[in-house]
């Protein structure tokens, strides 16, 4: 999906240098010098650019049909957001937010703007392949977002207060067609939106509007002179927008009959950046997003919440008088001395003495190679309007003001244009760090030091518009990753009082590896278990990224969250009694799962910090549970273990045999890990005995465990976990420790951790729980699930039951492999996977309700997404030898996924009908792709878990 700029000139040539950007996903172009377009008029402009470069020889209407585009227009003066007005405001750095896990510290405006972007185009139809947005807006949505309907026009809204809608486009639609548009308004007054809300719903405008192919071209005929030949004014907002809908205000045959909808983004906020002010009333409503301090991850508590600084050094104290105070990629020295109101960006390392007065922020940009232009304004400058007008402010005072201060006036030969605050050449090239500081001590707070205004009469001078011309922006970026540099090491040396340990670590290693800042010391036993688990991974990263010894530190993190897991069961001791006469067998039997949507969420350590939602369903194969475990006394006092479906056998006589269960791929670790957590080893036995001989003499009888698993290894229908829930819960009978199925489930999640082959907790629920249901849990160590069970109907109806297939490939793949690096992007704070496993809850939520509603189609296209899903996470789910089985049937399904974690296995497929179930059986028989592949009968089980007696 491409990415198309309209930036201001100075930053087209750098742009993809100093943002690392691709130039194959990237393409910046600014408007033509001196011409002034609209949004209508720079979007043609942009997309004829793009054009140009990429594909000069392709016809118009065939390029704009071949890929979906995001344009966004981010080329504009800043005239009262000055301090970012050279690198324009798309790029502005923003905050990490302090409830937020895995942003990055050198997040922007644009980092932040484009995911949200990028999911409404995956989103949109295959007909919609342009998408438009403003440069200087946040907007957030926290819900799923709604199907997109086919039109020429969608243009997404915010339901908002009607004092806020009158400074933005409003789209208006009558009541009894809440989704079409009846017309809009640009800037409406309070009185005419009052008159029409007895009849009609209003949107307000956040700038997000989709555009059809035909629409494009539409926009661009109307965008040039009648010849063809010639750009014009014409804004998007304000003449296409006022064309549109069902009673448009402007009339236009062909732009009247474009078919639009209006779109409510769900759960939407909107978050301006356009001015000063904005700047920190914006970012300063993000943070406070999240109030409840269980949810902030740092622990700072700052003089003043509107108080923000990055990259950047500080050589004072800042209290709570400071409000409304942002230092960006600036030094203040040791002799500043600051009150309120403050935007401090690009201050080089100084020694000044500077006092900045209420409201009076300063602005240093590089010029040339050694030179910096002094820039100080007023937070609520305006930078528009005649010199001598008295309401054109400067510092926050009328500039007339300001220059009699000085003992100046206003003389066209020292300021150029006197009819435009922004053309005025006011603002001084200095040679040195040192002229500088003398210029700004005039200019700002002693207008009699005749030094700094000799420097300031001497210096070229060059007016807003030439400073964002001419800035040196390559410089501008050095030095502010030179403060970062500074910054990342005391950001980790006060981790606990800092966002850097919620930070995206694997962007942080990549930067501690690259400029070779010295790895924060390991943490003490004092620091959270979790954070500790973050600082091992995160070192283990780094030294990757340098080619040095990482597996020790990468090991150590797990092993940190096994004892986290393991640690609140090793204080439960258990004392094994035997409960069952000396003849008696204790049977126990499982259905296996298949996962619909969430898988992964409920993999630690993910699921600790965020907790998850998982649907799944147990299911028995060809008529019985697959999974099935038998315990009973033996008379010899040993440990006998047995494998009826591998044929093998192995006698346990000591408590170091019984502990070596850590070797995967071993036929009797499970039932050796769960008879250790049943109280056989001293670590979870709450009495000591010798030996394993004198514990079992004191039990009455040795113990005999045979196994079945009837269902190959590596099938991903959860079967190690489920057959581990089963061990465990033949165990529990056996030895009277009255495990319910959830301290079952519990417990198996510890035996895996106990096994090292980790995993989540979804595989034992979905078969040890019967049916159809949604688990979610909350953050914490203690994950147990909430269970909500779901009607069978779409699985268990006559009409549907035949559709539900499942196939095994014959290929298989083990987990153990895929979770080590997941679960490596999970400790890390992978911006990547902690996106898609977000997207994954959302989505589970979304599977849930079609169950209850009884959707079996939306339900089957819900798994298909799980499906791409969990491919977006490993692109190993899927390889090819599956791929080609799946493309020989997937004509005749609705949705189809490979349960658990993918790569091989059983294949469980959603038919269109029974018909095409019908087909799918005959293809799959006929080119059966290797000679185990074959389909199995599942049905639904009732029962979960069972434990009986003979």
């Amino acid at each position: 999906m491409q990415k198309l700029l309209s930036l201001p000139p100075n930053l087209v040539d750098c742009f993809h240098e100093i943002e690392g950007a691709d130039y194959k996903d990237w393409f910046c172009t600014s408007d033509p010098i001196g011409a002034k377009l609209g949004s209508g008029g720079g979007t043609t402009w942009l997309l004829t650019e793009c054009q140009k470069k990429n594909a000069p020889e392709a016809n118009f209407t065939q390029w704009i049909s071949q890929e979906k585009r995001i344009l966004l227009h981010a080329g504009g003066q800043s005239r009262r957001l000055p301090g970012y007005a050279p690198s324009g405001k798309i790029l502005t750095p923003i905050p990490v937010f302090r409830w937020e896990r895995g942003q990055k510290l050198k997040q922007n405006l644009l980092s932040l703007q484009l995911p949200l972007y990028e999911q409404i185009m995956k989103k949109a139809p295959d007909s919609l392949h342009t998408l438009i947005a403003s440069g200087d807006v946040y907007i957030r949505s926290e819900k799923t977002l709604q199907p997109i309907p086919e039109a020429d026009v969608v243009c997404y809204g915010l339901w908002v207060d009607p004092s806020l809608a009158t400074h933005h486009g409003v789209f208006v639609s009558d009541r009894k067609k809440p989704d079409q548009l009846d017309f809009m308004l640009q800037k409406p007054s309070l009185e005419e939106l009052g008159s029409l809300a007895k009849t009609h719903m209003f949107l307000m405008d956040i700038g997000i509007w989709i555009l059809s192919d035909r629409a494009v071209e539409l926009l661009m005929k109307r965008s040039c002179t009648a010849d063809g030949k010639e750009l014009k004014y014409y804004d998007l907002y304000t003449d296409f927008g006022l064309a549109l809908g069902d009673n448009p205000r402007i009339k236009d045959e062909d732009l009247n009959s474009l078919s639009v909808a209006i779109l409510p983004l769900p759960g939407g906020e909107f978050y301006h950046y356009g001015t000063s002010k904005e700047l920190i009333s914006s970012t300063l409503a993000v943070q406070n997003l999240v109030r409840d301090q269980r949810e902030i991850m740092q622990r700072k508590v700052k003089p003043h919440p509107a108080m923000f600084v990055q990259n950047a050094g500080i050589g004072i104290q800042l209290t709570a008088d400071n409000s409304e105070l942002w230092v960006e990629n600036s030094h203040i020295g040791k002799q500043w001395a600051l009150t309120h109101q403050h935007i401090i960006t690009g201050v080089p390392e100084n020694d000044w003495e500077m006092k900045l007065p209420a409201g009076v922020c300063v602005d240093v940009v590089p010029m040339g190679e050694i030179d910096y232009a002094a820039r100080a304004y007023g937070l609520n400058d305006a930078f528009k309007g005649a010199l001598a007008n008295k309401e054109t402010l400067f510092m926050g005072i009328p500039f007339i003001e300001w220059l009699s201060a000085r003992g100046m006036q206003i003389d066209e030969a020292t300021f150029g244009r006197t009819d435009d605050l922004q053309a005025a050449k006011l603002f001084p090239v200095c040679h040195n760090k040192e002229e500088l500081g003398k210029v700004f001590r005039w200019m700002i707070f002693e207008p009699e030091f005749a030094e700094g205004k000799q420097i300031w009469k001497q210096a070229l001078r060059l007016s807003a518009d030439e400073l964002s011309a001419k800035a040196n922006l390559k410089r501008l970026y050095a030095q502010r990753e030179t403060f970062r540099k500074k910054n990342w090491s005391a950001l980790a040396a006060n981790y606990d009082k800092s966002v850097f340990y919620q930070l995206n670590l694997a962007d942080a290693a990549s930067e501690f590896a690259k400029q070779q800042i010295a790895l924060p010391e390991l943490l003490g036993e004092d620091a959270p278990l979790m954070t500790r688990i973050h600082n091992q991974m995160f070192r283990a990263r780094a030294l990757q990224l340098q080619n040095k010894e990482y597996k020790a530190e990468e090991q150590r993190a797990f092993a940190l969250l096994r004892e986290g897991l393991i640690g609140s069961l090793s204080e439960k001791k258990q004392q094994p009694v035997m409960n069952v006469y000396p003849d008696q067998i204790v049977w126990s039997r499982s259905p296996v799962r298949i996962d619909l949507a969430g898988g992964w969420t409920d993999t630690p350590p993910y699921c600790l910090y965020s907790g998850g939602n998982v649907v799944n369903i147990a299911i028995e194969l060809n008529g019985q549970p697959p999974l099935q475990v038998y315990v009973k006394p033996s008379k010899e006092y040993k440990i006998i273990l047995r494998s009826i479906d591998l044929g093998a056998m192995e006698v346990v006589t000591t408590y170091e045999e019984l502990n070596d269960f850590a070797k995967v791929g071993s036929p009797f670790s499970i039932p050796k890990a769960a008879l250790t957590l049943a109280g056989f080893s001293p670590v979870f036995a709450s009495k000591t005995y010798k030996t394993l001989e004198d514990q079992l003499k004191e039990f009455g009888s040795g113990i005999e465990v045979t196994l079945l698993a009837a269902i190959p290894a590596g099938s991903g229908l959860g079967t190690s976990s489920i057959l581990a829930s089963t061990v465990l819960g033949a165990v529990s009978d056996f030895c009277g420790l009255a495990w319910d199925k959830n301290e079952i489930c519990k417990r198996t999640l510890v035996l895996e951790q106990l096994l090292t082959t980790g995993g989540g907790w979804q595989d034992q629920y979905g078969g040890v729980l019967h049916g159809v249901k949604l688990l979610q849990t909350n953050k914490g160590f203690d994950q147990s699930p909430l269970v909500r069970w779901l009607p069978d109907y779409i699985f268990n109806n006559p009409e549907y039951k035949p559709c539900h297939l499942l196939y095994y490939t014959g290929i298989t793949r083990t987990a153990k492999g895929i979770l080590s690096e997941i679960v490596c992007g999970m400790f890390l704070n992978s911006t990547e996977h902690l996106t898609l496993l977000s997207e994954m809850k959302a989505h589970a939520l979304d599977t849930y309700e079609a169950i209850q509603r009884g959707n079996f189609e939306e339900m089957a296209a819900l798994v298909g997404k799980t499906w791409n899903q969990n491919k977006a996470l490993d692109s190993g789910t899927n390889p090819p030898a599956v791929e080609a089985i799946i493309n020989l049937i997937k004509d005749y399904t609705l949705g189809y996924k490979l349960p658990g974690a993918g790569g091989g296995g059983y294949l469980y497929i959603i038919a269109k009908d029974p018909k095409a179930a019908l087909k799918i059986r005959d293809i799959l028989n006929e080119h059966q792709p290797n000679p185990n592949a074959r389909f199995v009968e599942m049905t639904l089980s009732n029962k979960g878990l069972q434990v009986s007696r003979s």
